[in-house]
């Protein structure tokens, strides 16, 4: 049977004293209801139904930037007139005869594996509950049950004294028949305390029509949390963080320490990684066999090879580094880089669709920008290749075993050959041929005599 989803996301979120709808607000550099769209699509479901009220435009805007899909379908809720009717308003898109779970924009930690789960349990004739037991289940409503058997949900504000003792909660996220769930809730009654339709009165319908409930339930609590207030974001934040450490270490990655990594993407890694602290990954990074990452660096969509060394507070961005490399301290990597085997940069080194040919070196304070550099080339201190006219950019190429002096500027277009050397302190902007050395210096001078200067009073 196919699968539609529809998130509930009409909320204003007061709480979080912002402008945002509250289900953008980002947990690991992602709306919360990123999070939830993401497990949907890994669940197949033919369509997504996105409930939106508070900030729509906005809404739409982010969740259909930079994407091709074409599977979210958003349905205003102008009135808020509780979960019940969030959910009807989706109403007129649903089928008959297919399955509909019910999940929330702002709870974006629910595993794929629960969600699975869920579906497993549900039965032929009748629905699926996600609940959880908590120590303290004060503010959530309830599940009733009779000879073990769900037969409706209470809300905490309408629960009797004996209803409050129960701990097994509602978590909201639910999965029910097409045809059945819209038959539900067009019955709904917003005869409460609140003056509310209930989403959760479709339990009792259900009970009432002789059909079965059945239940499942998260592997922990965080995965039914949701966040009201940024206190309570901050608190999810971590929990997914540590959730993702935990996964790299079973992957076999060695963490200095679990609690201070922020994974923002997805890392896949070889054997016998180590990552230091406070290192922060974005989009998706690939980490070979044996690498080391240095404490305070950030990477983003890259890939480091074999053996390689990310020495601390660098930084990677579209960018390959290969085998046998060492980067940084203090170094850069920008869009289009290549390291080849062997080779290296240092501290404040910056470079820009550049490669690195195998075995070369540059060691501290240099910027390479559209450089193609070949093998074994040393690239002295305070070396800069300049590439920008201020309109157009343009290309250096140098050859194998090229030697390029300390505080030289190669003027692009420039071709430095096959061991040539550049004399330190040169301007080079003419081409320099294989073996030969240019040098291109002002003619010093020196002053006898010379006054130097005194401070002035």
């Amino acid at each position: 049977m196919s699968l539609s989803v529809v998130i509930l996301a009409a909320g204003k979120g007061t709480r979080m004293r912002s402008s945002l709808p509250k289900v953008l607000h980002r947990v690991a550099d992602k709306p919360m209801v990123g999070h939830v769209i993401d497990a949907a699509r890994q669940l197949n479901a033919v369509n997504i139904y996105i409930v939106y009220g508070f900030g729509g435009e906005i809404l739409k805007a982010t969740l259909t930037e930079n994407t091709t899909s074409n599977d979210l379908t958003f349905v205003e809720q102008r009135d808020q007139l509780g979960t019940g009717h969030a959910v009807d308003m989706a109403s007129p898109f649903l089928k008959d005869d297919e399955d509909v779970l019910v999940l929330y924009g702002d709870v974006p930690l629910t595993k794929v594996s629960t969600l699975e789960n869920l579906l497993a349990v549900k039965p032929e004739n009748g629905m699926a509950l996600l609940t959880v037991n908590l120590a303290n289940p004060n503010g959530y409503g309830r599940i009733v049950r009779h000879d073990n058997t769900v037969v409706g949900i209470i809300e905490q504000k309408d629960a009797s004294t004996e209803q409050l003792l129960i701990n097994e909660i509602n978590t909201g996220i639910l999965l029910a028949n097409g045809g059945d769930l819209k038959r539900w809730l067009s019955n709904l009654s917003s005869d409460n305390a609140q003056g509310e339709y209930y989403l959760t009165d479709i339990i009792a319908a259900c009970h009432k029509e002789g059909k079965v409930i059945a239940t499942a339930h998260p592997e922990t609590e965080v995965e039914v949390e949701g966040a009201n207030n940024r206190v309570q974001l901050a608190s999810l934040e971590r929990a997914y963080q540590l959730r993702e450490a935990e996964a790299l270490m079973i992957a076999g990655a060695s963490l200095r320490d679990p609690s201070r990594i922020d994974i923002r993407g997805k890392v896949i890694i070889g054997q016998e990684v180590q990552i230091d602290i406070n290192c922060i990954f974005e989009g998706e990074v690939f980490l070979a066999n044996g690498v080391q990452v240095g404490a305070n660096c950030i990477l983003k969509d890259c890939v480091i090879g074999e053996n390689s060394i990310i020495k601390p507070n660098s930084i990677i961005e579209q960018a390959v580094v290969g085998d046998e490399c060492s980067v940084g301290p203090f170094a850069r990597l920008r869009p289009g880089t290549t390291m080849n085997r062997d080779s290296h940069v240092g501290n404040f080194v910056e470079m820009k669709k550049t490669t690195l040919g195998e075995g070369s070196k540059a060691g501290h304070l240099t910027y390479l920008g559209d450089t193609i550099i070949g093998a074994r080339v040393n690239i002295g201190a305070g070396t800069i290749t300049c590439n920008y006219d201020g309109v157009n950019k343009f290309q250096t190429i140098i050859d194998d075993g090229a030697f390029i002096g300390s505080n030289s500027s190669l003027v692009a277009p420039v071709f430095i050959g096959i061991n040539a050397t550049v004399g330190a302190g040169s301007v080079i902007a003419k081409d320099i041929e294989a073996e030969q050395l240019g040098v291109a210096r002002g003619k010093q001078k020196n002053i006898s005599g010379w006054q130097r200067p005194t401070k002035k009073s």
